[in-house]
């Protein structure tokens, strides 16, 4: 083997990505208690990167996302639970830092805003499409009415 030193430091630069299985987490950040670590891991793949929006703080190189980090993993070496950690960072951010919002009024208003557009707009389709249907209640012509009716046709037929 002719250069010894290029595998130990293919190794060594391997070894962060061992360890560390997305991309934004630091070594610096990473707890030496695996179980707090997957729990953080866990917490912080909810939450959303308030700079990126559409990558949880986990994946996102974002300063804040990293505060955001570092943040989960001091509440829970504080001892506080995973529901605590995210009603602590809900508190601070807002529903929208969730990348999987809570159910409330006002998630089923947003969600059910659609449906009722449409049903709304269906109905009014069947409400208009019934006032110009035409009247089909005939009244049958009388004989008078067929007698008089053969007559103007054939007066018709007979000036063309």
């Amino acid at each position: 083997m002719k250069h010894p030193a290029v595998l130990i430091l293919a190794v060594l630069l391997a070894i962060p990505a061992l360890v560390l299985p997305s991309g934004a987490v630091t070594p610096d950040e990473v707890l030496d208690d695996p179980v707090l670590e997957q729990r953080a891991r866990d917490i912080s793949a909810g939450l959303r990167c308030l700079v990126c929006q559409n990558q949880s703080i986990d994946d996102s190189d974002a300063d804040l996302a990293k505060d955001l980090r570092v943040l989960v993993r001091q509440r829970l070496m504080e001892g506080d639970s995973d529901q605590e950690v995210v009603g602590y960072v809900v508190s601070r951010y807002g529903e929208f830092v969730l990348l999987k919002p809570r159910f409330s009024a006002r998630t089923l208003v947003l969600w059910a805003t659609p449906a009722v557009i449409l049903l709304g707009g269906l109905l009014y389709l069947v409400v208009s499409a019934r006032r110009r249907r035409p009247v089909s209640d005939a009244v049958p012509l009388t004989e008078a009415e067929q007698a008089d009716l053969r007559k103007v046709l054939s007066s018709r037929d007979h000036d063309s």
